[in-house]
C-alpha cells in the first residue's frame, strides 16, 4: 500500500467533524472552583474583541441541528430572558470595564424570532450596556425565510447591521421537509428578494448537502437558486447526522452523497466568480474578503483577540480559558439550562463556571487549527512571534501533510491545498490533543 493509501485522513470518511472552534464545547466541564471574569480577563488584551449575543428561541428544531435552542417560547419566558441577559451584560461589564469590542455578532437559535422589540433589547444591550459601537463595526445578525420581515430589516439596517446570513438548506421543498424544517419556497424567496433588495453589504446564504432524498442534480438546483440573488457569501454545509437531533433518533440508513455534492458545488461557484475561503465558505471575488479589515474599521484576528459572549449558548474566549454554560440538545436538558440562566443573581454571572482551561499546548493546537483549515493558511512568522517556536517544530505532520498534498509551504504560510480543503473535517480532528479527544469521548449527550 502507498502512504496515500494508509494514511487515516486520507483513506477514511472526509466527515468526521465540523472544526468551527477548539476545543468543542463537548470538551468542557465544570471549574472548580469558578473564575472570576476579572481574574479571568486580567491578563488578557482587551482593546480588539468579539462581542456575541446568543438568542436560544426558533420556530421549529429542525432535523439536522444540535444547536442549543428551544423551539416556539412563550412571551414571558422571552421578556425574562432578554431580562436576564441585561443583568448577565451589567455582570460583565463590571468585570472588564475597559474592554473594547470591534465586533458584533448576534447568532441563536434564531435571533429574529424575537419581535422588533426584543430585537431592539439585544442592540440596547449591545450598545448601552457593554459599549460598542455598532456604526463603527462590523454587525451581523442571523435569520429564517420564516422570521424576517420589513419591519424587522428597518431595525437591522438601523442599528448598523451590516450582514445578515440566512439559512435556506434547500431551495426543493421536499428536501426540507425531508430533514424536518417544513417551508414553502414562496417564503424562501419573498425572504431572499427582501434581504437583497434592502442593501446589506453582505447577504450570506446557508445551504446543506447530502439531504435526505437529494442528488447532484437537485443540490445543483439549489445553488444556482440562491446565485439568483447575487450573495456575497455562501456557506455550504455537509450534512452532519448527531445525537438527539430529530434525523440521530430517526434510525435511517444514510446514503452519503456529500463528497460528490461538494466538488460539484465548488466547482460551480468557483466558474461563477467565487473564491473559496475555507471548505463552507464562498465569497464572491469581487467582495471584501471576511477576516480583513478595510483601513476604516479595526481589526480582529480570531486566532489571538478574544471573544466576549452573552446568553444561553453563547461561548466566551481568552487565551487561557474558554467558557460557557452548559451544553444540552434535548429539549429537557435545554430548558433546565435556560432556566437556570433566568434565575442567576450578577455574582454568579460574574464568575466562569464551566469551561476548559488551555494550557500552552492546546493555545498552540487551536492557533493552528483556526489558521490551517482557511485558505489564507498559518503565518510562520506571525506563530513564531507568539509561541517562540516553528509551527512545523510544533507540529511535524505538517510537513507529512504537505507531502501527502493536503497542505503546502508557500510564501512563509502552511496552507491547504484544494485536497485539503475538501478533507478538512478529518485534517482539523486530526490535530486534536489526546485530552480533548477523551473529554469529547467522555461527553454524554443530554
Amino acid at each position: 500500500m502507498t502512504a496515500t493509501e494508509l494514511h487515516p485522513v486520507l483513506s477514511g470518511s472526509p466527515y468526521r467533524g465540523y472544526v468551527y472552534a477548539y476545543p468543542h464545547k463537548t470538551a468542557y466541564r465544570r471549574l472548580d472552583p469558578p473564575r472570576p471574569l476579572a481574574d479571568a480577563w486580567a491578563a488578557e488584551p482587551r482593546s480588539g474583541l468579539f462581542l456575541y449575543v446568543h438568542v436560544p428561541f426558533c420556530t421549529m428544531r429542525c432535523g439536522f441541528c444540535n444547536l442549543f435552542t428551544t423551539p416556539n417560547p412563550n412571551d414571558p419566558l422571552v421578556a425574562l430572558y432578554l431580562d436576564a441577559l441585561r443583568r448577565q451584560a451589567e455582570a460583565v461589564r463590571d468585570a472588564i470595564p475597559d474592554a473594547r469590542f470591534v465586533r458584533f455578532a448576534v447568532g441563536g437559535g434564531t435571533p429574529t424570532y424575537l419581535d422588533e422589540a426584543g430585537l431592539a433589547a439585544v442592540f440596547d444591550v449591545a450598545e448601552r450596556v457593554m459599549g460598542a459601537d455598532l456604526h463603527a463595526i462590523p454587525v451581523g445578525i442571523e435569520t429564517s425565510p420564516d422570521t424576517i420581515t420589513a419591519g424587522k430589516v428597518a431595525l437591522l439596517k438601523a442599528r448598523g447591521v451590516d450582514r445578515v446570513s440566512i439559512g435556506i438548506q434547500s431551495f426543493i421543498e421536499s428536501e426540507t421537509a425531508g430533514c424536518g424544517r417544513p417551508q414553502s419556497r414562496a417564503d424562501v424567496d419573498a425572504a431572499l428578494s427582501l434581504l437583497a433588495g434592502a442593501g446589506f453589504p453582505t447577504l450570506n446564504v446557508d445551504l446543506i448537502y447530502g439531504l435526505p432524498g437529494q442528488t447532484i442534480e437537485t443540490w445543483r438546483y439549489s445553488l444556482r437558486a440562491a446565485l439568483a440573488y447575487r450573495p456575497q457569501e455562501l456557506y455550504l454545509y455537509p450534512l452532519y447526522v448527531r445525537p438527539l437531533t430529530g434525523l440521530g433518533r430517526s434510525h435511517k440508513h444514510w446514503d452519503d452523497p456529500r463528497l460528490a455534492c461538494y466538488r460539484a458545488g465548488r466547482g460551480l461557484l468557483l466558474a461563477e466568480g467565487y473564491e473559496q475561503v475555507s471548505m463552507r465558505m464562498f465569497r464572491r471575488a469581487e467582495g471584501e474578503r471576511r477576516g480583513v479589515s478595510p483601513p476604516c474599521l479595526p481589526h480582529y484576528c480570531c486566532q489571538e483577540d478574544g471573544m466576549v459572549g452573552l446568553g444561553c449558548g453563547a461561548r466566551s474566549y481568552t487565551r487561557g480559558l474558554h467558557y460557557s454554560l452548559d451544553y444540552a440538545v434535548g429539549p429537557k436538558g435545554v430548558k433546565g439550562i435556560i432556566a437556570d440562566y433566568l434565575a442567576r443573581d450578577p455574582a454568579e454571572f460574574a464568575a466562569a463556571e464551566h469551561g476548559f482551561v488551555l494550557h500552552a499546548d492546546e493555545q498552540r493546537r487551536r492557533y493552528l487549527l483556526q489558521s490551517i483549515l482557511n485558505a489564507d493558511g498559518l503565518e510562520a512568522a506571525r506563530y513564531a512571534v507568539r509561541f517562540g517556536t516553528e509551527p512545523a517544530d510544533d507540529f511535524p505532520d505538517l510537513r507529512t501533510f504537505a507531502e501527502l498534498g493536503l497542505l503546502m509551504y508557500d510564501a512563509g504560510r502552511w496552507r491547504p491545498t484544494s485536497a485539503g480543503l475538501e478533507r478538512s473535517d478529518a485534517l482539523g480532528p486530526w490535530f486534536f490533543s489526546p485530552t480533548v479527544r477523551d473529554l469529547m469521548a467522555g461527553y454524554e449527550p443530554k
